[in-house]
């Protein structure tokens, strides 16, 4: 079994390949959109109709939890009503990332193709947090929406206040300074998000494989147990600070 930094092509459409975590980010992505539409038709139906039960209720339950996760950082609901569709969409989408190459057996699942010479099982599974290009993605979205915001909140010539300033505005020079260390740090967010991710859950995958190689049964349980909670803690973190960064923007000096 072999462990590859980057993605593995399954097949190509048009020209245009098709990789293990494309096709992951893909089902993943699909899966969120149908819940969406399924919790929004439970809701309306359960305001006119009846209680929430079952499903239905365990998605309220983690939609209400996260919201007020978001106002203990927020203070302000109305902000965290604006912060929470982002925040949200994104912490279910890495979390769910994280979590899906650890269900047992669907790493088995793929296409036998010929590499140096041997053949090797490419499987249809593999977390998207693991792919450098999907991290990078993610992290520029959270990046430019925080861009955004801030200038929505602010409006453009208050919020590029916080980046050009005025060198010959008392205290001299230090406003230049400290404007070009926020320009600098906005891109250091990028670097920082996107191989944070990477690099925990690919050393997971790693971890993962070379424990079942050489131990194929109970030993890897506890390393399975700490991946699940790193994939929990890394989502956590991903978009724990994405909202701290979303408040910072909508901030003046």
């Amino acid at each position: 079994m072999q462990i590859s930094l980057t993605p593995e092509l399954i097949t190509t459409i048009g020209g245009f390949p098709i990789t293990n975590t494309f096709l992951m980010t893909i089902i993943i992505s699909s899966i969120i959109i149908t819940s969406s539409f399924f919790l929004n038709k439970k809701t309306k139906e359960s305001k006119t109709k009846h209680k929430p039960k079952g499903l239905h209720n365990i998605l309220e339950y983690i939609v209400e939890a996260l919201l007020e996760l978001v106002d203990s950082i927020t203070g302000d609901r109305t902000q965290s009503k604006k912060f929470f569709p982002y925040i949200a969409t994104i912490f279910i989408f890495i979390i769910m990332s994280n979590w899906i190459e650890l269900i047992p057996g669907l790493g088995t699942i793929g296409v036998n193709k010929i590499h140096n010479g041997e053949t090797e099982l490419i499987p249809f599974i593999r977390s998207n947090s693991a792919d450098l290009n999907m991290t990078l993605a993610i992290a520029l979205i959270a990046v430019i929406t925080a861009q955004i915001m801030g200038v929505s909140a602010l409006g453009f010539k208050k919020y590029s206040g916080k980046f050009l300033v005025n060198p010959f505005k008392k205290p001299y020079f230090i406003g230049t300074f400290v404007g070009l260390l926020e320009i600098i740090s906005e891109f250091a967010k990028v670097v920082s998000f996107s191989f944070r991710l990477f690099g925990n859950i690919f050393a997971g995958e790693v971890l993962l494989t070379v424990m079942l190689m050489l131990v194929p049964y109970f030993i890897p349980l506890p390393f399975l147990m700490l991946e699940i909670f790193v994939g929990f803690i890394q989502a956590m973190v991903f978009s724990m600070l994405t909202l701290v960064f979303f408040k910072m923007a909508t901030e003046a000096h």
